[in-house]
């Protein structure tokens, strides 16, 4: 848990130096979107690969080499930061290598906390790590903007995360299996997840409607012109914009585990995505930082209901036999949300400029709520959530939307 801790607050930690790094370089959005691009690639071009070698290979030697990778990757870009690169390429180049490590990484690193532990306490050790995990998201971007901030430079962030990415190394090379061995799997896992998940109209329409409104109305990408040129905070400040949805988030998931949703849950969830729809064109449009933290604040806690809501449907509409492989495509869509998603930020602020991109984003999430809505009824009046699920899933949930999360 300590290494996920450290690679989780790194990867938080530099994210944020990246996107201010790219952004006092270009002045230009669309370097930011390039930011988000560079990071979905390998991933969409590889997680067949990746996946079935989490299944060939030790997972631990897949996760202790890509520890080990981040880490390079990491003093790579120090290496760019103490040379004062006056181009993001040499970053984009980082960043593809650092998504490339990232693909083989997070299938190897879910496959391998099950043989950790016991089954017994499995649910536990998945409670444990979302919370660890989540306290990462939130104090990774405040201390990252912070030491941006105050150095008025990348290096001691890079430094720190390269640091930490190799005690992540050391700390999992010293875990001890106990003669644990993992099971084999086919190669067309995913594609039969793909197959199932087309077929059934309610699981789609939960995993399309999420994927599509965190597409249009991520806002997160864009962060760094927002704190530089509308709300005029700083890199410290953006760590603080980054960090607000975190502690929506987790705020929000500690009251549904109080108040779990027992009934219109399917209602829920559209209601919930249109909300994020609508704080992001408020957040689009805001000029007041208290206005944008609240606003961002509240992209995290609706986005988490959504997340619940949905991850809870996939758990009961699809058979013990074919969960993992629907959950295995389920992330895919998360990813390909967060980081593709990012690319359309920037694209679209290139276009039409960083207020009416943000702003168009919302409203066109909001459109997808209204369309979702009528392509799949069924969606609509999903009821009750089983209860007894509700645990397991809320601490998947938290996790769901890790953003620049490496695993």
């Amino acid at each position: 848990m300590m290494a996920r801790f450290l690679t989780t607050i790194s990867s938080e930690m530099q994210s944020v130096a990246v996107g201010w790094q790219v952004y006092e370089i270009t002045h230009r959005p669309l370097d930011l979107g390039l930011v988000g691009l560079a990071q979905f690639l390998p991933g969409i071009c590889l997680f067949l690969i990746a996946g079935h070698t989490a299944d060939r290979i030790p997972r631990q030697r897949i996760v202790r080499l890509c520890f080990a990778a981040f880490s390079l990757c990491s003093v790579l870009l120090l290496a760019a930061a103490l040379q004062k690169v006056t181009s993001p390429y040499p970053i984009y180049f980082v960043l593809l290598l650092n998504g490339t490590v990232r693909a083989f990484s997070a299938p190897a690193t879910q496959a391998f906390v099950p043989l950790l532990v016991e089954a017994r306490h499995f649910p536990n050790a998945v409670a444990w790590a979302s919370s660890i995990f989540q306290t990462a998201t939130i104090a990774g971007p405040m201390i990252g903007g912070l030491l941006y901030g105050f150095t008025g430079s990348p290096v001691i962030v890079y430094s720190f995360a390269a640091l930490a990415y190799f005690a992540a190394f050391v700390l999992i090379s010293i875990v001890k299996l106990n003669g644990v061995v993992q099971s084999a799997a086919s190669r067309r896992l995913v594609l039969e997840g793909l197959r199932y998940i087309w077929e059934n109209k309610v699981i789609l329409g939960a995993i399309s409607l999420d994927l599509f409104a965190v597409l249009l109305g991520g806002a997160v990408a864009l962060l760094p012109v927002y704190a530089r040129e509308i709300l005029k905070v700083g890199a410290s400040g953006l760590g603080i914009l980054r960090s607000a949805p975190g502690i929506g988030a987790v705020l929000t998931s500690l009251a549904v585990a109080r108040w779990p949703l027992r009934q219109k849950a399917g209602a829920s969830m559209l209601w919930c995505v249109f909300g994020f729809g609508l704080a992001t064109v408020v957040f689009g449009i805001s000029h007041n930082i208290w206005l944008s933290l609240t606003m961002l604040f509240l992209t995290g806690a609706t986005d988490t209901v959504s997340v619940i809501v949905r991850s809870t449907m996939i758990q009961l509409g699809t058979p013990d036999q074919m969960r993992g492989r629907v959950s295995a495509v389920n992330m895919l869509f998360v990813g390909a949300s967060n980081e593709f998603g990012a690319f359309e930020s920037g694209i679209t602020a290139h276009w039409f400029g960083t207020v009416p991109a943000v702003v168009l984003g919302g409203l066109g999430t909001i459109v997808v709520v209204g369309l979702w809505a009528w392509l799949f009824p069924s969606l609509r009046q999903m009821d009750r959530l089983a209860p007894q699920l509700a645990e397991p899933v809320l601490a998947e949930a938290t996790t769901a939307h890790g953003g620049a999360d490496n695993e």
